[in-house]
């Protein structure tokens, strides 16, 4: 039950974000940019619901032993805040220009500076022309508060969008048993 809402989620993210990158130059929420600067005062103003197209910036993310890199001035990059039946959760998504590459992740809660987010779902899809798909998503091995973090640095801050680092465990096979790879990746993106 919790695999399923956890991949509804992501797909809801995922989607956002396609939504998103569909509309890169009609208008995008500008971010609240009255957070205080401390994590105390942030944690009272923490909710942020809406969708950011970043401007500027760069997603990366390494797996196995390639690293793959998202630049917002090409492809399209959303950071994504939505409420799901009165429960809140934030992520990244990301699909390259060319639409061979797309990466999700999503966490808990509201995105708050300085503070680490557990990860609640991810899944990164490589169409290589000419190849099979490859597709990977949270390894089924771990129990759930141990599929990772994610480190949200600093968050809307004059043009700073977001910018931080995660870490967690994919897997090419939804069997029981399968292989998972460490996925590390770092963001740092900002808005007009």
């Amino acid at each position: 039950m919790v695999r399923l809402f956890v991949r509804i989620l992501f797909i809801a993210l995922l989607l956002q974000g396609l939504l998103t990158s569909c509309q890169k130059e009609e208008g995008v929420k500008k971010p609240d940019t009255d957070l205080a600067a401390d994590s105390i005062s942030k944690a009272g103003n923490a909710s942020a619901p809406g969708n950011y197209l970043a401007s500027k910036g760069t997603l990366k993310i390494k797996v196995q032993d390639s690293t793959y890199t998202f630049n917002a001035e090409e492809d399209s990059i959303a950071f994504v805040n939505v409420n799901i039946e009165g429960k809140e959760y934030f992520g990244l998504t990301a699909i390259n220009k060319a639409h061979t590459v797309s990466f999700g992740i999503s966490s808990p809660g509201a995105p708050i500076a300085e503070i680490a987010g557990n990860i609640s779902g991810c899944q990164f899809l490589l169409h290589p022309v000419g190849k099979a798909n490859i597709e990977y998503t949270l390894t089924h091995n771990s129990p759930p508060k141990d599929y990772g973090t994610i480190l949200i640095d600093k968050y809307n801050q004059d043009t700073l969008l977001a910018k931080g680092s995660f870490h967690t465990y994919l897997a090419r096979d939804t069997s029981k048993n399968a292989s998972s790879y460490i996925a590390d990746g770092s963001f740092e993106l900002t808005m007009k």
